[in-house]
């Protein structure tokens, strides 16, 4: 009896062990399914989504779907990526927003960051006025006011089509609590920040694992989802004000930081009207400043218009020395006149004017380049984010297109987590002048025109862009990228316009870029043959290889409607349209 009894018991335990074993299996076998082919290039008839996450892009479609319009899809993107791509989405940041409604009508929303009312100029220079390294870049005296959750809300209340905004940002709850698969660039990315996640914050958080990230890994954000969860019930005040607004504000003092309930509960997004320009018979809209993206673009195709670029051909010798000398003397007047419009007039209506324009290239030699310390700003009567910002392109079923651009600044921000809030803050202080004429960190240096005062806006490369052609609905566009922004999304239009690529070939092919300050050619890897090397520098030309550049997000309207969604090879971005 008793060896029947044991025999019965080690039954059970041998069926529980295979019970275990295959429900293990059938576990590692539904994370697994989870893994989403990452689409760069897809077409649809109706709507088209391109972001950075394709968990994003699917909530975008999924609201389009229920008969949200572009900004209802916009929307719903940027707080579903605050989950998934904590290193560049956020409710902790800001950024820019170009609209194109399906009548024809341009707007453009800012939600740029402020510096906190406590600010100063000299606020990052020791006793002997000189910068000390990092202090604008890392900790909580690198953050500025966020706008994000502001942009939102404005950008609902004067074109939402679904006016139930909990629609809108559920989506990203749900994702928050019930976490998702990490991509590989996340895994690295989480891994690679660790010690500066434990160096910048007092309590653990959602980021920090005791051993590496690693494949099949999860990311759960409980603190975030409550977080997200006090906005959907409460509104702006949700984030401004109340528990999450306390919350800032103690880890601000915490960490020496000197943002107030004040400044969050004063803090505006500001509607400005966009930049026109036509390039051809094509129309360009985009951002104006505090962004100094929309301005340059228009500069830069201004100067290249009456060239024969097409005859040229793509990244031959005298197209890229052209653009080339017109991006070198373009990013000149970036350091010199641009800023917050509202605390410095910008020379708008100069900068762009086509005599001002004709004489910026009045020295320009096709057979020589321009050493950069002879360029100097131009005169009439620079800093640079990390490429951990994101961008979103959405066009919908009645014509309606959203261009948006936002940002960290660097990497996870500042690297400083709410404590309790489960969000990353960001770092776009570095984004000012420190003091005029010394670069940031990313190598561009500015002027009096970007100096720190309460309550300005920092001078930003966005690049939100929407472009018609013959007065109809053409592309979509913009990038993630710091400086290259500008030159990325100046470049990728040309290639379809001059050059003739299909979208995908224009978003995929080699960059290049050159920003003034340093006075060096900067290439993708690969981009370049030996060949056209040495011509440039034969021409005089600096160069440096880089491993990429901007991560271009597109929609291409075809001459038959057909929508063409391109995110960048470089990322994990993901396009999908219906």
């Amino acid at each position: 009896m008793s060896k029947l009894l044991y025999f019965s018991k080690f039954q059970i335990v041998l069926f529980l062990t295979i019970s275990f074993s295959v429900l293990f299996v059938n576990c590692q076998q539904a994370t697994q399914t989870e893994k989403v082919e990452i689409i760069q290039s897809a077409t649809g008839k109706k709507a088209m989504v391109v972001s950075a996450h394709h968990l994003a892009t699917k909530v975008g479609n999924d609201i389009l779907r229920k008969g949200g319009n572009a900004i209802d899809a916009t929307i719903a993107v940027q707080y579903a990526l605050a989950v998934v791509y904590p290193r560049a989405g956020n409710i902790g940041g800001g950024g820019f927003m170009v609209i194109r409604s399906k009548d024809g009508k341009y707007d453009s929303i800012d939600y740029r960051e402020k510096a906190p009312k406590a600010s100063t100029k000299d606020m990052y220079l020791d006793s002997l006025g000189n910068v000390i390294p990092g202090l604008s870049r890392n900790g909580h005296l690198a953050v500025g006011v966020p706008g994000t959750v502001e942009g939102m809300f404005e950008v609902h209340k004067k074109y939402g089509q679904l006016k139930d905004f909990k629609q809108l940002i559920q989506p990203a709850i749900d994702l928050a609590a019930n976490g998702f698969l990490l991509t590989p660039l996340e895994i690295e990315r989480l891994n690679r920040f660790k010690a500066d996640f434990q160096k910048y914050n007092k309590s653990d958080n959602a980021f920090i694992k005791n051993t590496p990230w690693i494949e099949g890994d999860r990311l759960v954000q409980e603190e975030l989802a409550h977080t997200l969860s006090l906005i959907r019930d409460k509104g702006r005040a949700g984030f401004y004000e109340g528990e999450t607004a306390d919350k800032i504000v103690a880890e601000m003092k915490a960490g020496n930081g000197i943002i107030t309930h004040d400044d969050l509960t004063s803090y505006n997004a500001k509607w400005r009207a966009p930049l026109v320009g036509d390039y051809k018979n094509f129309k360009i809209i985009s951002m104006a400043p505090p962004s100094s993206g929309g301005i340059a673009l228009l500069q830069l195709l201004k100067i290249v218009e009456d060239y024969p670029l097409s005859e040229y051909g793509f990244q031959s010798k005298k197209a890229m020395h052209l653009m080339i000398e017109a991006e070198r003397r373009v990013y000149s007047d970036r350091a010199k006149h641009l800023g917050d419009n509202d605390f410095y007039k910008v020379p708008q209506d100069s900068l762009l004017d086509k005599v001002y324009i004709k004489e910026r290239m009045s020295d320009f030699n096709p057979q020589k380049a321009t050493p950069s310390d002879l360029v100097a700003a131009g005169s009439f009567a620079i800093p640079m984010e990390s490429f951990e910002t994101t961008h979103t392109s959405v066009i919908d079923v009645d014509g309606n297109a959203v261009s948006t651009t936002t940002t960290l600044n660097s990497n996870f921000g500042s690297k400083v987590v709410v404590t309790d809030a489960g969000f990353f803050l960001n770092n776009e202080m570095d984004d000012f002048s420190a003091k005029p004429g010394v670069p940031n960190q990313f190598g561009l240096v500015g002027n009096e025109a970007n100096a720190i005062e309460p309550e300005k806006r920092m001078l930003s490369s966005m690049t939100p862009t929407i472009v018609e052609k013959d007065g109809e609905l053409f592309m979509v566009l913009g990038s993630p990228g710091g400086s290259t922004i500008i030159t990325a999304v100046f470049q990728v239009f040309l290639n379809v316009v001059e050059f003739g690529m299909p979208l995908d070939d224009a978003l995929f092919a080699k960059r290049f870029h050159h920003q003034w300050l340093p006075d060096v050619v900067m290439y993708e890897n690969g981009g370049l043959t030996e060949a056209s090397k040495q011509s440039l520098k034969e021409l005089g030309h600096s160069i440096k290889d880089v491993k990429y550049m901007a991560l271009v997000k597109a929609i291409h309207v075809k001459p038959d409607g057909e929508l063409h969604g391109v995110g960048d090879n470089r990322s994990e971005d993901h396009a999908a349209g219906y």
